[in-house]
C-alpha cells in the first residue's frame, strides 16, 4: 500500500478552504467553519470535510451563492488611522478598518494586525494563504517601527530589548531599538522586530516603565508607508510583488 500518486492520475486541485479564502469568501479558518455548518456545496453534493480539493470546472456554491474563480494574488498598502480596530467585525461595535475602505475594493484580510490605537502601515490581500505567509517569523521581514515612548530610555533598556524579554512569563524574542530625539518628558524610538505578537511592543515597553504614548509602523519587509496619506490605500504593483516575493504564483 502506498500514498503516492500514480503518473497518470487527474491534479488534485486545491483544498476547498484554500480555494475559498483565495476567492474572498473567507479566511480558510473561517472557511472551514462554514463547511461544518454545512453551508458549502460542490457540484451538487455537501462538503462535509475540509480535505475536498476543487479541481478546474468544479461548481463551489456556497449559502446557495456560486463561487467565483479565485482573483489573481493583490497587495496593498494602507495608512491605518488610529481608533480603528483590525477585524471585519467588532463585537464592542468600534468602527473598523474594513468598514473605511474604498467601496471599490474586493474583499481583503490583513496581514497580521495594528491595534485600536496604533497607526501606520497595514498590507492589506485578496489572498489568505499570501497572509498567513507574510505573518510567520520564518518569512524573516522585519516590521519597522517610530515609537513615542514617555520617560528617558537609559542605555541598559536598549540592552534588555535586544536580549528579548519574558514578560508575564511570555517569551519575547529580541527587539532592536534605538534612540532618535528626545522631547520634553517623551522619547522617540526607532523600533525593528521580526515576530510582532499581540501587542508586543506596548507590554515591553510597559515591564520596562516606558508606557507608549503613539506607535506608527512604518514598514513591514520590504513595504513601506513612506508619503502614503493617513486613511489612503495604495495597490502594490504586480511586477514589484513578484520581485519581493519570488514563490508567488501570479
Amino acid at each position: 500500500m502506498t500514498d503516492e500518486i500514480p503518473a497518470n492520475a487527474a491534479p488534485r486541485g486545491e483544498r476547498i478552504a484554500k480555494y475559498l479564502s483565495r476567492a474572498g469568501i473567507a479566511s480558510r479558518r473561517d472557511a472551514e467553519a462554514l463547511i461544518a455548518a454545512g453551508k458549502v456545496r460542490m457540484n451538487n453534493a455537501d462538503v462535509t470535510h475540509p480535505a475536498v480539493f476543487v479541481n478546474p470546472g468544479d461548481m463551489v456554491v456556497v449559502n446557495g451563492k456560486p463561487v467565483s474563480e479565485p482573483e489573481r494574488t493583490r497587495l496593498w498598502r494602507y495608512h491605518k488611522p488610529d481608533g480603528l480596530v483590525t477585524t471585519h467585525k467588532d463585537p464592542e461595535g468600534r468602527p473598523t478598518v474594513f468598514e473605511k475602505l474604498p467601496p471599490d475594493l474586493p474583499r481583503v484580510i490583513s496581514v497580521g494586525r495594528l491595534d485600536l490605537t496604533s497607526e501606520g502601515l497595514l498590507l492589506l490581500t485578496n489572498d489568505g494563504a499570501l497572509s498567513r505567509q507574510l505573518e510567520l517569523p520564518a518569512t524573516g521581514w522585519l516590521r519597522r517601527y517610530r515609537v513615542r515612548v514617555h520617560g528617558g530610555v537609559a542605555p541598559e533598556k536598549l540592552q534588555r530589548l535586544a536580549a528579548g524579554m519574558v514578560v508575564d512569563g511570555e517569551q519575547f524574542g529580541p527587539i532592536e531599538a534605538a534612540v532618535d530625539s528626545v522631547q520634553r518628558a517623551n522619547t522617540w524610538l526607532s523600533v525593528s522586530l521580526k515576530e510582532g505578537k499581540n501587542r508586543e511592543i506596548r507590554r515591553v515597553m510597559d515591564a520596562l516603565l516606558l508606557p507608549v504614548t503613539r506607535l506608527i509602523r512604518v514598514a513591514y519587509g520590504p513595504f513601506q508607508l513612506g508619503l502614503l496619506e493617513r486613511g489612503a490605500v495604495e495597490e502594490v504593483n504586480g511586477k514589484i510583488l513578484r520581485e519581493q516575493i519570488p514563490s508567488l504564483k501570479i
